[in-house]
């Protein structure tokens, strides 16, 4: 008699089904895993060890270290949200033409990497990676890059340690902001069992932050990223490049990101676009 509630009725009934799906899907949407064996043998152009840390709760976590000889300083690159180091492993030129060495750690399920997976587990294992460098390395000679999903690795240990620098690349104020920017209609703040609040740890950062961000990054929102630029404190050196074509995957593409990473590792404070400055910079084509 009253077709239209059986019609609302089956609507509530597939929209409680897709909230209950992405409920117990989450991990798989936001960690893309691919386990690699322990046996497997990394292939790079370029000189690398493996290393191994065991985490408070007994997991095994693996990592790339590249080295170079008479390093200035040294590299903790928290990658993204998916591949493994077989991947990621190839940035690291990046950084090691700029006579920097670079330790890529490999999250729980990732590579070789073992552990049940949580947003405490990942906070705390990005912590114990820090401060295994930190016997080798004074925290004034270590960088924190952060890509993407590993921003909320790498804000939270520069809260919580000293290092000299944090560079963010494609980074989110709080993962909530992807999700909505795939499916708006779900109640993420119910759903979520992560919430990596960048825009809270960040807060507490003091040492300087660079944040490089594509205006059309399909991914990660422009609007977030900029809200995380908001939350750094304001007595911190601080700058924000914005490409204005770039995605959230090619902003390697740009000669600009190049020039001014080089400039950061390279500590070359004198130069004017390098210094604190308004969140949106030209272009270089």
């Amino acid at each position: 008699m009253f077709p239209w509630l059986s019609l609302l009725a089956a609507l509530a009934v597939g929209y409680a089904t897709l909230c209950l799906v992405y409920y117990l899907l989450q991990e798989r949407l936001i960690f893309v895993r691919h386990p690699l064996s322990r046996r497997y043998r990394y292939r790079f152009n370029h000189p690398f060890e493996e290393r191994w840390i065991t985490a408070a709760d007994g997991a095994e976590l693996h990592g790339l270290y590249f080295p170079v000889e008479h390093a200035r300083g040294v590299v903790l690159y928290f990658h993204g949200n998916t591949g493994t180091l077989r991947r990621w492993g190839k940035r690291a030129p990046r950084f090691t033409r700029s006579g920097y060495a670079v330790l890529m750690p490999e999250p729980r399920g990732y590579g070789k990497s073992k552990g049940k997976l949580s947003e405490e587990a990942i906070l705390a294992d990005a912590l114990q990676w820090y401060d295994h460098l930190c016997t080798m390395w004074p925290e004034d000679r270590i960088v924190v890059y952060g890509r993407s999903l590993g921003s909320g690795s790498a804000v939270p240990v520069a809260a919580q340690r000293h290092p000299r620098n944090l560079v963010l690349e494609s980074p989110f104020a709080r993962l909530i902001d992807p999700a909505r920017n795939y499916f708006r209609w779900l109640p993420y703040r119910l759903l979520l069992n992560y919430r990596f609040a960048n825009d809270v740890a960040i807060r507490l950062v003091r040492c300087p932050v660079c944040i490089f961000h594509g205006e059309r990054d399909g991914v990660v929102p422009i609007a977030s990223a900029l809200r995380l630029y908001a939350s750094i404190p304001t007595t911190v050196e601080r700058q924000m490049i914005v490409f204005p074509t770039g995605h959230h995957n090619d902003l390697a593409r740009f000669a600009r990101y190049h020039r001014i990473l080089r400039a950061l590792l390279d500590d070359e404070r004198e130069h004017r676009e390098d210094r604190p400055g308004p969140v949106a910079a030209p272009e270089l084509h």
